[in-house]
């Protein structure tokens, strides 16, 4: 699956992974050293994130259901919490620079 910006026609990642149970939202990127360029892993529902115990700094993006984004995060290096989202139902979460120039708040995102 790839993650597209139908807004402007970017890609923003070619390979997503996703955290949809309790478990896997709970492990997250928790115990990796990094995420692979053109990947990104989809947690949801999520409402905030926080980067307790991470090895990297990461780029965030937050969704409503419909797929737009609500919240970006740029470069948002370990042990910080993001602000509260209302209304997101899920956060794609990208390595540190991988949004840059790439999407802002309003955008739609699709699942392809």
């Amino acid at each position: 699956m790839k993650l597209i910006n139908k807004t402007t026609g970017v890609t923003l990642a070619e390979n997503i992974g996703f955290a949809d149970t309790f478990g896997k939202r709970l492990v997250g990127l928790l115990g990796k050293d990094s995420l692979p360029a053109g990947s990104a892993l989809y947690l949801s529902p999520c409402l905030q994130v926080h980067t307790f115990f991470m090895r990297f700094t990461m780029d965030a993006v937050f969704v409503d259901a419909r797929g737009k984004a609500l919240k970006v995060l740029r470069e948002m290096p370990p042990w910080r919490v993001s602000p509260w989202v209302t209304g997101a139902s899920g956060v794609y979460e990208f390595a540190a620079g991988a949004l840059a120039g790439k999407v802002k708040e309003g955008d739609e995102l699709l699942l392809s």
